[in-house]
């Protein structure tokens, strides 16, 4: 097998583990649900100019390559979701506090419940050099954002 075909398929793999994090989150979150979790504060923040703070907190173990808090907020529709931000993690064990926020337009989102979700994600290194999402954890949340 070539190296082209090797990073093609590597990457095809990468975009359907993407696709579909849930399922890889409940399966990797059913090894080590007591010891690595993510948390989703019930408010978030919207800020007059339209910029999202999400956060929470988080613990995870250890990781071989680096380690996200990622999360994304969903209002009325929920197949339409907002990346906001991410946070790099420390994997020490020890529970830590996450803050994500992302400037949206200020007609995007608004005041009132929202439902988010926080994804504890490693980028694992793999063959050809490639990094595949590992997911650790996953919450999902409904949330109130307040303004300010």
């Amino acid at each position: 097998m070539s190296l082209r075909q090797v990073i093609g398929a590597a990457t095809g793999a990468a975009f359907l583990l993407l696709a579909a994090p849930s399922a890889v989150a409940v399966s990797v979150g059913a090894l080590s649900a007591s010891s690595e979790t993510v948390t989703v504060d019930s408010t978030g923040h919207l800020a007059a100019d339209g910029t999202v703070t999400l956060s929470g907190t988080y613990r995870c173990l250890r990781g071989t390559g680096p380690v996200l808090v990622s999360s994304s907020v969903s209002q009325g529709d929920p197949r339409i979701r907002y990346g906001i931000g991410g946070t790099a993690a420390v994997c020490d064990g020890a529970e830590h506090r996450w803050t994500n926020s992302e400037k949206r337009t200020s007609d995007t989102l608004e005041p009132g419940a929202a439902h988010v979700e926080a994804t504890l994600m490693e980028l694992s290194p793999a063959l050809g050099g490639l990094p595949l999402p590992l997911f650790h954890a996953v919450q999902q949340q409904d949330i109130t954002l307040m303004e300010g």
